[in-house]
């Protein structure tokens, strides 16, 4: 039974929020960034934060610290993303995946001694880590397998199963739009464990419902004795550097990132962006928080109702009907080289196994649950977040300048407030700030 969990690259301890309400306990952390090292003491004073993660697999082999039931974490994704140069193993955060492993490791080694079951694992990232060219997810899941090859593939499907030597690994890309967050932040969830856990019972589901459309919300509303208006049902994904570059961003173009607030159009705020990851109100509002801290550690968190419905599978023992075997007659396997184990590629979502069991491996839940973003918007009066007719008139040029296309509403209103202020005055300061560093 699963009651421990330690945490890598913790954060602000999405998973603690999910998963304490759960009765699981964290037996420690492993942070180095100072503001999310501040909320995590300020929350859990009485659960140790080991800094860095490359001692860890020492520490557990030492007994320093216990070799807890189950690890979590998510390495460092800028060497697997866009915005990372999609650099891959070539760059030292990218080996941070494997120093990963060797926790996992170390923990099945002193569990091993006890006579206790291989630890769980479970580990997000940003979905680009399934085309990166250096085949880093390839080898995160062959070595988690332990297998002798590492596998290949120029695009790894957005769900998959090993049946390994050591572990059995599965994995899924999941939505947060469909657990109840009104932002579209697709992340990849691989699971696995020792030879008798079976991840593909978690991660995948029974095919039952039918496809559930986004729901349409009224993009117009008041709260609260104020008028808002929204660009989008739903939000791009929330992105770390929101707080300083949002006016470079997809969704600077798109409107999905921002708010409409009385006539004038304004950035989220730091609760919302809370709201908007499943967090509780003020979570990261610490003594001497600034913004910019507060929007980067949130938006490099993970989507908390996400982490909740793994959670519970992982407790609950997942879907007993999904049992992958030479029945499965529409997923053909392939046979890893030299090692005595199974790959299923699961692409296409929802994947008929047999002709009696359909499972869906798609991005969104059998039991999905839909919010507005009238949910997560809030009074805001902090000039700082507002967007000056100079910063709306930058906007407007950007994509003028770079033929970007814009989101018709979003240009209605960054226009009406742009003449607000004198064409001299706008001309003047656009010039000044024209290399896209607009004003907010």
């Amino acid at each position: 039974m699963i009651k421990t969990v330690g945490s890598v690259c913790s954060g602000i301890e999405a998973a603690s929020v999910a998963w304490q309400p759960l009765g699981l306990s964290f037996s420690w952390f492993s942070e180095i960034a100072a503001f999310p090292s501040r909320v995590l003491k300020h929350h859990y004073p009485n659960i140790p934060n080991l800094g860095d993660m490359t001692a860890i697999p020492k520490m557990i082999l030492e007994q320093q610290i216990e070799a807890p039931d189950m690890i979590c974490g998510g390495t460092p994704c800028q060497a697997f993303s866009l915005a990372g140069w999609k650099s891959g193993l070539l760059d030292n955060r990218g080996n941070l995946t494997l120093r990963f492993v060797d926790i996992v490791n170390a923990c099945d080694k002193i569990r091993h001694i006890k006579g206790q079951e291989p630890t769980v694992v479970m580990w997000e990232n940003v979905e680009g880590v399934l085309t990166d060219k250096t085949n880093a997810f390839g080898c995160f899941i062959s070595l988690l397998a332990g297998l002798d090859d590492v596998i290949t593939a120029k695009r790894w499907p957005t769900a998959g199963y090993i049946e390994g030597v050591t572990r059995n690994v599965a994995w899924r890309v999941i939505d947060a739009k469909h657990f109840g967050l009104p932002q579209q932040r697709r992340r990849i969830y691989v699971l696995a464990g020792g030879k008798n856990f079976h991840p593909e019972k978690v991660l995948f589901e029974e095919h039952k419902s039918e496809t559930v459309e986004y729901p349409s919300y009224s993009l117009q509303f008041s709260k609260d004795g104020h008028s808002f208006e929204m660009f989008r049902a739903y939000t791009d994904c929330l992105y770390s550097s929101y707080g300083t570059k949002w006016n470079g961003n997809a969704a600077a173009y798109n409107g999905s990132l921002f708010v409409v607030q009385d006539g004038l159009l304004r950035r989220l705020s730091p609760l919302e962006c809370e709201r908007l990851m499943g967090f509780p109100d003020g979570y990261t509002d610490i003594a001497g928080a600034k913004k910019t801290n507060r929007y980067q550690a949130t938006g490099n968190s993970w989507a908390v109702p996400v982490i909740s419905w793994i959670g519970k599978r992982i407790l609950n023992g997942g879907d007993s009907a999904i049992v992958f075997d030479s029945n499965s007659i529409y997923v053909q396997p392939l046979l890893v080289q030299k090692s005595n184990a199974t790959y299923y590629s699961l692409e296409s979502g929802i994947v008929p196994l047999t002709e009696q069991l359909v499972v869906n491996c798609s991005s969104c839940p059998e039991e999905s649950n839909y919010t507005s973003l009238e949910s997560i918007v809030a009074v805001n009066t902090d000039k700082s977040i507002f967007i000056s007719p100079v910063g709306c008139q930058g906007i407007i040029r950007r994509t003028e300048e770079r033929k970007i296309n814009i989101n018709s509403r979003l240009k209605e209103v960054l226009t009406s407030i742009a003449k607000t202020m004198p064409a001299d005055e706008i001309e003047k300061k656009s010039r000044v700030q024209h290399r896209g560093r607009f004003s907010a």
